[in-house]
């Protein structure tokens, strides 16, 4: 990166790793072939608006490792932090909310699901794996785990430093949040939880989360993440200007995708007191 960089390379410097975007164009086309097989008997289930928000989901995962949100990752802070809200706030719950269980199931081929999965689901395996880690307990631990255990400088620089790592730490933050978001959506045909209100501290908690970790990058004072520091700094923008902006950014865009859901559900729940508990997700 160097200081020749224009506000044009935000929007253009994209960098295709063909790999990942092999495997999330798969993604896409089992479930569409699951989706298009299970319409036929459950098209209540299954509306058109459940294909375009796996879809989406599956655009936003391309946008995140793809687009200049990527390519300058290790240059802008602020770029980073961008990236990592759309892998942990944007794309999980839009997957979520396709129910992505049944369509990717009936869109694998048949040897696939006789010959590896069937042992499987025989002895139950799938089911008591995703009952555990979907229980609202574990998949908020879970989240907020890998949002702080990241976010720790050491951790922050270790994977900045390795490729590897650094997906890694992309693929803790997607599956994290994937967990996150299905008690809150409770896709078909999971069961909705006994009280939905649990979903309210749930939410705050982890704002409260978010909250602390975006005022620390905001108000340290210093330098959290040294590797900023060593790189061509773009459109002149010094590394703790960008460290705020990007505390900013998660303060801000982090509080609302919490904050909204969790306004949603009181005024579901206070509008419908005697009727069965309803997801958040429209019926």
């Amino acid at each position: 990166m160097n200081d020749s960089t224009t506000i044009a390379d935000l929007f253009t410097r994209w960098e295709i790793p063909w790999i990942v975007t092999s495997e999330l164009a798969l993604a896409a086309v089992i479930y569409t072939r699951g989706w298009l097989l299970i319409r036929r008997t459950r098209p209540v289930q299954f509306p058109a608006w459940r294909l375009a928000t796996f879809l989406g989901g599956i655009v936003a995962l391309f946008v995140a490792v793809a687009s200049p949100l990527d390519t300058f990752s290790e240059s802008l802070l602020f770029m980073h932090m961008a990236q990592h809200y759309v892998l942990m706030s944007i794309a999980p719950p839009l997957i979520v909310l396709g129910a992505p269980v049944v369509p990717m199931l009936r869109g694998l081929p048949r040897f696939a699901i006789r010959g590896v999965l069937r042992p499987l689901f025989v002895t139950r395996v799938f089911s008591k794996l995703g009952s555990f880690l979907t229980r609202p307990r574990v998949a908020w631990l879970a989240m907020n785990a890998a949002y702080i255990g990241w976010h720790i400088p050491r951790a922050y620089e270790f994977a900045l430093a390795s490729e590897n790592w650094h997906n890694f730490e992309h693929a803790c933050f997607f599956f994290a949040n994937l967990m996150f978001w299905w008690p809150i959506i409770r896709p078909w045909p999971s069961r909705p939880l006994a009280s939905r209100w649990v979903l309210i501290p749930y939410l705050l908690l982890a704002d409260v989360v978010n909250t602390a970790v975006s005022a620390f990058l905001c108000f340290s004072g210093r330098l959290l993440y040294p590797s900023y520091a060593l790189v061509a700094r773009p459109f002149g923008f010094g590394a703790l200007q960008d460290q705020a902006a990007a505390g900013a950014f998660m303060w801000v865009c982090g509080s609302m995708v919490y904050l909204i859901p969790a306004i949603v559900i009181v005024a579901q729940t206070l509008s419908s007191p005697t009727r069965v508990p309803r997801t958040i997700e429209a019926q």
